[in-house]
């Protein structure tokens, strides 16, 4: 079957992504092997894309990643432009056959009330599914909108109206990593946006506790530039200083950092954050929330770098206790179990994401849309 697929990834960050994002990092897997089964792929994005596809539909100019934890009031509109282009021009391209949406609540919301005036349309979901309850409880695709789990573990916290409307489980695939050469260090890394949810705090004090050095990669509100925030925190950017992630970080997180054995050093991308990926001596994933996917997680094992992480959401069926890496329920623990890291083979590792390429994430993908698309015939 030819297929020609709108993949909406949303308006916050390009595809692929500088630095943090991962539902752009997933996209920018996905797209170049939907084409190469011969897929047609639009892809709906912001910025300047930096993968193939045949057209682009590209309705906010920049991206607005920065605002994203910003107030309601000041965001709402961001994501309702992105959809008011990408109807627009499904209005304009009839040939479109399936939107695959990555677009958290918005997507579907504007995709449904089209109706039949729409195509067949599949939405990852890539988030905690408790914090919509409002919507996915109630939402009614009718028959014309579907969802696709990324783990068993997040499609079993789900409402029920969405799981009765969910017809599969895809897991999240990364790109293998590239053929370089690095040194093996000894510090642990937490490589993810810095906020409460993911624990930065925790590693810090654990970290202390273990005398194991410490590296926190990810943004802060969007500001990769350690330098770019201290600036803007001195000349009292009043927006800036309410962001929750940034509070977290001025109040939970610095005072735990002395620039040496622990020590923040923004976003990382492309070279430089796959050296300090492979270099590093264990990825940490200390999470609070039950996180659905964790591409850094599937990054990291792959590397044959083991991880020590919480035991929520998806991380207990990616992270093998005592062979690829632990798992632990509060930070007393995490502290321990960082001296038994060395114990671990990182071939194991490695061979633990054997399941999880990007080419069996896009044949499964396909399978859900020409599913989709024979179910609207009838």
């Amino acid at each position: 079957m030819s297929l020609t697929v709108l993949v909406n990834a949303g308006p916050w960050l390009p595809v692929p992504p500088t630095g943090y994002g991962g539902i752009e990092t997933v996209v920018a897997t996905l797209v170049p092997e939907l084409r190469r089964t011969g897929v047609r792929v639009v892809l709906a994005t912001v910025g300047e894309p930096g993968v193939e596809a045949e057209a682009y539909v590209r309705p906010v100019s920049e991206p607005r990643f920065p605002l994203i934890a910003a107030p309601y009031n000041r965001t709402s509109g961001v994501a309702h432009a992105h959809m008011h282009g990408v109807v627009s021009w499904l209005r304009d391209h009839p040939e479109v056959d399936v939107v695959h949406d990555h677009l958290e609540v918005v997507g579907p919301a504007v995709l449904g009330a089209m109706g039949r005036d729409a195509p067949p349309t599949l939405q990852t979901l890539h988030w905690d599914l408790r914090k919509h309850a409002d919507f996915y409880s109630s939402f009614d695709g009718g028959g014309r909108v579907a969802f696709a789990a990324v783990s068993q573990s997040q499609l079993d916290r789900a409402p029920d109206r969405l799981r009765e409307q969910t017809i599969g489980v895809v897991p999240l695939a990364v790109p293998p990593p590239p053929d370089i050469t690095v040194d093996k260090g000894d510090h642990a890394l937490v490589l993810a946006r810095i906020t409460r949810d993911k624990g930065q705090d925790v590693v810090a004090r654990a970290c202390a506790r273990a005398g194991v050095p410490l590296v926190l990669a990810g943004p802060v509100a969007g500001i990769d530039d350690p330098d770019e925030l201290r600036r803007r925190l001195a000349e009292s950017d009043p927006q800036l200083e309410q962001h929750a992630d940034v509070r977290f970080f001025v109040d939970e997180v610095a005072p735990l950092l002395d620039g040496t054995q622990r020590r923040w050093i923004g976003g990382v991308s492309g070279r430089a954050k796959e050296e300090l990926l492979q270099s590093a001596r264990v990825l940490l994933a200390p999470n609070r929330w039950a996180e659905p996917g964790a591409t850094g997680v599937v990054e990291a094992l792959g590397r044959g770098v083991p991880v020590v992480a919480t035991s929520l959401g998806v991380l207990p069926s990616l992270v093998r206790h005592g062979v690829t890496g632990y798992l632990v329920d509060d930070e007393a623990a995490l502290a321990e179990h960082l001296d038994l890291i060395d114990a671990l083979d990182p071939a194991a590792c490695r061979a633990s994401t054997a399941d999880w390429t990007p080419a069996a994430m896009a044949q499964r993908y396909i399978d859900l849309y020409e599913r989709m698309i024979e179910e609207a015939r009838t």
